[in-house]
This record gives structure tokens, sequence and C-alpha cells, in this order.
């Protein structure tokens, strides 16, 4: 999934790991569940390329946790995601907050 260029991958964006991050356990399928979240990711990335968003801006970022769980984690500048804020917000309010 790529934004506006191939660069998107190092543009001061990636650095969304925790301070373990590096800590893997043995036996655990870490694989398995950070392609669960890589599809979920690929899927709000391309939302917001469909919203308008570029993901060298704000983009969602496949991970797993220390337990092996799929994680994904939302990565922007903070004016990009007060943007992003703005747009759910309103959506919210059109609908009552329904999923």
């Amino acid at each position: 999934m790529a934004g506006a260029g191939e660069d998107w991958l190092s543009d001061g964006l990636d650095d969304t790991a925790g301070a373990d991050s590096g800590l893997w356990v043995s036996g655990v399928d870490y694989v398995t569940a950070w392609r669960v979240a890589r599809e979920a990711a690929d899927r709000l990335n391309r939302a917001l390329l469909g919203a308008g968003f570029e993901l060298f801006d704000v983009r969602a970022v496949a991970s797993t946790d220390e337990d092996g769980r799929g994680v994904v984690r939302l990565a922007g500048w903070p004016d990009v995601v007060g943007r992003l804020a703005g747009l759910l917000e309103s959506v919210a309010d059109g609908d009552g907050g329904a999923a």
C-alpha cells in the first residue's frame, strides 16, 4: 500500500513501536496475528486514501503486541490526525455514532 510515492515507509512516521517492541516470545505465532492486522491496516489505509488523505501524512500500521495479538496503530502528523478526528466526529454526529 503506497500513498503519493514509494518513500512513505521512511518519512519519519515509522517510530510507532513501543519500547519493548524487540522482545519476542518463543512459540508465539506473531506472523499470523500480524497478517490479520496488516489486512485491517490496508483496509483502513484504502479508506484514508478514499477520504482524501495521503499516507505520508497519516496511515495505519500493522504490528503485534508482546502476547502475539495483532495491533493496528494510527501514525500521523498531529494536524492531519486532527483533521481525521474532525471528519470522524462529523460522521458520528450525523448518525448518532453508529458504526
